[in-house]
């Protein structure tokens, strides 16, 4: 049989590992950005179009390279960083694989170039599908240029897979965030498309913090400090009224590098509790510092991951620096330690009186007094009544839940619908407790939550101005403005279209701001930007969306936020308004996450409690 085993082409070969390294352009984005701190450098600017698609480029001022290492640094396993398998184990730098540069180069077209310090002449280098077109000497500025241009040009199926333009964004950003973050002494700049992202100064840990997630957070951050022999944590927790049910501003830092880690993310969490809603997660930043022989930075190609050599120590000490910073500013009890833990029995005052506990029972009540068959059915009836008592009745009311929920449910398709309950113009309609609207129908007493009723009808309303491109917007004779963190005023602006669709309209003149001159009709003024604020946040934290799905989210979003509220007083015509507009809706049964909108209490429920 002939052999059969060959070596890969070198092309091949770091194809194959740009699939490891390169998985999207924000991929790309964050090696070069490391690759600039790691020379030096304390001004970084990205530029970028088409969510990196068309153009990745990083810009700094670092040391620089010779004509030689700018040729050196895309081939395979080349480094500055590692010369023998101990320094594994020293590792302070961010990049030291040998394989970003090589990943890149594979799948892309790449220009570079670069100057020493103190040099009169750069190179400049192209490189396209791992193949050198040219190198040649010119004048440039120091430090290093990279444009990275038509990600994955050469391997179409990868770029096929790559989401739109909106969700490789955010991940550009989430990864721009995370690099700035550990550097508030480097200034960074971000462009996309031309429109200014973010440009951060050299500042301090919590003004970049606040540069980077908006002014409103400043006074949220509770300061976290811990110094041991094994891990010194220090950073910054939010306060609980930052939380929110999606996993969005969490970060662990371990020396200034960014990492993934439940174990550590579930210590956060339990000092948190019973200060935050259920399903919520705190905001954090935080950054360990920590001898790199007792952590392992090389288990994963985009080195996210970290092993630690004693991690519950450092679960303890993050669990208790937590915990103590939100006690020392008051947010969560201190424990105190002098006290003995046994059970608390307030002292009796002198003199006091001690009376046992009083029993209620019937004195008269003696079975054993009356005859053989009375006596059986005085105990039977006893029982009887005990265990009516405990049970609550349970057949009948089982007996009344299954009558309850007969009620038919959509099935996934769509295709089985419920009847609705035909309620008569001459209908009394009365509000109960400004929450739910009572009336009468055919069927029997129809109980309507006002709030997710509301939200049904503007629901479909929204979906089918989104749909359609086009809705109704009425002009503030007074416009709003809202400043929004740089992510949430980049998201708000790839979805402008769709905002418009539903009625709002924006300017976005000013960095990190937007202008509301236009907003729904049903849209209170006094309430659009906390909408707006709201709307942004929603799609900045959720970028797994996406075509209809996102709209619907949007849809959604846009009609919890304007809908009737609990405790809102309805007059008589507003109640039978919306009861009109809930029977016109396609699926009037149930509000977002699957909430009953209405129930229908059968005459022979409501009989029986009379019987």
């Amino acid at each position: 049989m002939a052999d059969i085993i060959q070596l890969l082409p070198d092309h091949v070969a770091n194809q194959i590992a740009a699939g490891e390294v390169v998985q999207r352009p924000a991929s790309a984005v964050k090696e070069l950005m490391e690759n600039a701190l790691d020379a030096g450098a304390d001004v970084v600017r990205v530029m970028i179009k088409d969510a990196g698609k068309t153009l990745i480029q990083v810009i700094d001022n670092g040391s620089g390279m010779s004509d030689t290492d700018a040729r050196m640094s895309f081939e395979r396993h080349a480094t500055s960083k590692i010369r023998k398998t101990e320094d594994l184990f020293q590792i302070v730098t961010k990049g030291f694989r040998g394989e970003a540069l090589a990943s890149i180069a594979a799948v892309a077209q790449v220009e570079l170039r670069t100057r020493l310090k103190g040099e009169s002449l750069g190179t400049r280098l192209l490189i396209e599908g791992s193949k050198v077109q040219s190198q040649e000497t010119e004048a440039c500025a120091e430090g290093t240029n990279f444009m990275v241009k038509n990600l994955f040009f050469n391997v179409p199926a990868r770029r096929y897979f790559l989401k739109s333009d909106a969700i490789e964004f955010r991940h550009i950003i989430d990864e721009f965030q995370r690099v700035a973050l550990t550097h508030p002494d480097t200034e960074f700049q971000l462009v996309h498309n031309g429109s200014e992202v973010f440009s951060l100064p050299r500042t301090t840990l919590r003004q970049r913090i606040v540069h980077v997630f908006g002014a409103r957070y400043n006074e949220k951050l509770v300061p976290v400090d811990e110094y041991t022999d094994i891990v010194s944590v220090s950073g910054f927790v939010g306060k609980p009224d930052t939380s929110r049910k999606t996993r969005g501003d969490q970060f662990f830092f371990i020396n200034n590098r960014f990492i993934r880690n439940t174990y550590l993310h579930h210590a956060v969490a339990s000092a948190f509790e019973g200060l935050v809603p259920t399903g919520h997660h705190p905001l954090y930043l935080l950054y360990f510092t920590i001898d790199p022989e007792q952590i392992d930075v090389n288990i994963h190609p985009t080195k996210t991951e970290v092993k630690f050599q004693d991690e519950r120590a450092v679960y303890a000490i993050l669990h208790a620096a937590v915990k103590r910073a939100l006690g020392r500013h008051n947010i969560a009890p201190t424990l105190d330690f002098e006290q003995e833990m046994a059970i608390q029995v307030s002292p009796v005052r002198h003199g006091t009186e001690v009376r046992p506990p009083e029993v209620q029972v019937n004195k008269d009540f003696n079975p054993f007094g009356l005859p053989a068959e009375e006596r059986q059915d005085a105990v039977k009836s006893w029982f009887e009544q005990r265990e009516n008592g405990r049970s609550g009745g349970w057949q009948e009311m089982y007996q009344i839940q299954q009558e309850l929920d007969r009620r038919p449910v959509l099935d996934p398709a769509g295709q089985v619908r419920p009847s609705w309950p035909e309620i008569h113009e001459d209908s009394s309609f009365m509000q109960f407790d400004r929450r739910y609207i009572l009336v009468p129908s055919s069927a029997g007493l129809v109980l309507m939550d006002q709030q997710r009723a509301h939200e049904r009808v503007l629901y479909e309303q929204y979906r089918k101005q989104v749909e359609r491109g086009e809705g109704c917007s009425q002009q503030l004779l007074f416009p709003e403005s809202v400043v929004l963190s740089p992510p949430e005023y980049a998201m708000l602006r790839e979805h402008q279209q769709e905002l418009a669709a539903l009625g709002f309209d924006l300017h976005f003149d000013f960095a990190s701001g937007v202008e509301i001159t236009g907003i729904p009709p049903e849209v209170p003024a006094s309430d659009c930007a906390k909408l707006i604020q709201s709307m942004a946040t929603a799609l900045a934290e959720d970028t797994a969306r996406a075509g209809d799905e996102l709209r619907e989210r949007m849809a959604w979003s846009l009609a919890c936020g304007s809908s009737i509220k609990y405790g809102q007083l309805l007059t008589i015509p507003e109640m039978k308004e919306l009861a009109i507009r809930l029977s016109a809706c396609n699926e009037p049964w149930f509000a977002s996450g699957g909430r009953p909108v209405l129930i229908t209490l059968p005459f022979g429920y409501i009989d029986r409690q009379f019987s």
